[in-house]
């Protein structure tokens, strides 16, 4: 965990003291069940879960713990040590039929849990922002490109609604992704129940807002993970989508639009005029921490016979630097994008910039319609508007087209004046927005 990309409230689920807390409750819980199945006297059950309710392991020593581990060798025996100090006899029942992995897989399952529900919260945050940007910029005219090159007219608009569409579709993955970890286990050494009730995995499960794993090897299987991981994976390539994007509308060729620049910001140690998109850049070069998790989280799925230990360690990595890293690049496009300055005239100098080429498809479609060959229509529209590329602009294509007699045997004056208006292109922007917001 890096300071300067963590968040407080995700950072603390990955703090030693809520571990430790999960772990207790895990404890109590079983402890609870195992006392209403007869499973160990109830008067002692009654007493571990009191004093659970009486804050009895608060504050928690982590380095009373520590310690313990350092002889141990082994943190959850080093826990309950500890931990058993706080009660009185009734600390033999604690962890009764259970082996370490039922209380580590179970509360890595909460932790991931409550993590995703910061990621769901920083994703609604980034689709308000996001629909209310693309909803001011509806119908501001802005140049689409395809391989970096003028295409057609859209809107700056349409291009925040396919972001929109797009985190909407990273929510609805979030959350299968967030069910696919919410499980518990608590079955025992190879994951039978020979040693502890499966009501009391039940209980465990109910307490703790989980789902009993279905069958656990021990382990709760690490596809479930994978497939967590994967879909973090993926919002941040979509983080990265967003923000490449918007590093290339700042371009000072382009300036379409750039990050906020606050009063007293410096963009260079050498050079007073810059103004950098530093921030977009910060989330590229995140979303590539955050994608290094998804490889390891793969490979712990094969696991030797019912379990082995290879993939605790690598969690003990990619659980915190991943969710904590695309919780603060979740929140920081958010900002980028609240506050991006846009700049709609310069949008229309972009699109008029090159003469006029970028109606060419509408000119080659009016010839065809006319009655000319498609190939026939396409050299003659090509010819002129090389002309115009050529010159870098400064000729016109609806000149050099007026002048051309192949066409005006084709095509009035008017008719050619009319391919070139630019709200031709714009004609289904509240169609898309319909589809991405639904009817307003």
């Amino acid at each position: 965990m890096v300071p300067r990309y963590s968040r407080p409230a995700m950072a603390a689920i990955w703090q030693p003291e809520n571990r430790y807390r999960i772990w207790w409750d895990i404890e109590v819980f079983a402890a609870e069940a195992m006392g209403e199945t007869g499973m160990i006297p109830a008067e002692d059950a009654q007493k571990i879960s009191a004093a659970r309710e009486g804050w009895a392991i608060e504050p928690i020593d982590v380095e009373a713990i520590d310690k313990i581990e350092s002889v141990t060798k082994h943190d959850v025996i080093a826990f309950l040590t500890w931990a058993g100090e706080k009660l009185g006899p009734e600390r033999r029942w604690l962890h009764q039929g259970m082996t370490s992995s039922d209380v580590l897989d179970t509360a890595l399952a909460v932790q991931l849990t409550q993590a995703t529900d910061l990621l769901l919260a920083d994703l609604d945050e980034l689709l308000q922002v996001l629909r209310r940007r693309a909803e001011e910029h509806k119908l501001t005219p802005t140049i689409g490109r395809s391989h970096g090159i003028h295409a057609e007219p859209v809107t700056f608009g349409l291009k925040l609604a396919q972001a929109y569409a797009e985190f909407d579709r990273n929510r609805m993955r979030l959350r299968a992704a967030r069910a696919e970890v919410a499980t518990c286990a608590i079955s025992g050494a190879v994951g039978t129940f020979a040693n502890i009730d499966p009501r009391i995995e039940e209980h465990v499960a109910k307490r703790l807002g989980l789902l009993p794993e279905a069958t656990s090897t021990q382990v709760i299987p690490r596809d479930r993970h994978a497939m967590f991981f994967a879909t973090l994976g993926v919002i941040a390539s979509s983080v990265e989508r967003l923000a490449v994007e918007i590093r290339h509308l700042q371009r000072t060729e382009v300036l379409e639009a750039e990050e906020y620049f606050a009063p007293g910001q410096k963009g260079s140690s050498a050079m007073p005029h810059k103004r950098n998109p530093v921030l977009t850049e910060n989330l590229t070069g995140l979303a590539r921490v955050v994608r290094g998790a998804v490889t390891p989280a793969l490979e712990n799925v094969a696991l030797w016979h019912e379990r082995d230990i290879s993939h605790s360690s690598v969690e003990r990595f990619i659980g915190p630097d991943a969710t904590i890293t695309l919780d603060f690049a979740l929140s920081r496009l958010t900002q980028v994008v609240d506050k991006l300055l846009v700049y709609p005239e310069r949008m229309q100098k972009n699109i008029d910039r090159m003469g006029g080429l970028v109606h060419s498809q509408r000119i080659l479609l009016a010839l065809t319609q006319a009655g000319l060959s498609r190939e026939e229509s396409y050299a003659i529209v090509q010819r002129n508007a090389m002309k115009v590329w050529e010159s870098d602009g400064s000729l016109s294509l609806l000149e050099l087209l007026k002048g051309d007699p192949e066409v005006t045997a084709r095509l009035s004056p008017e008719k050619l004046e009319e391919s070139f208006d630019l709200g031709y292109h714009l004609k289904h922007v509240d169609t898309i927005f319909e589809r991405v917001f639904g009817r307003s």
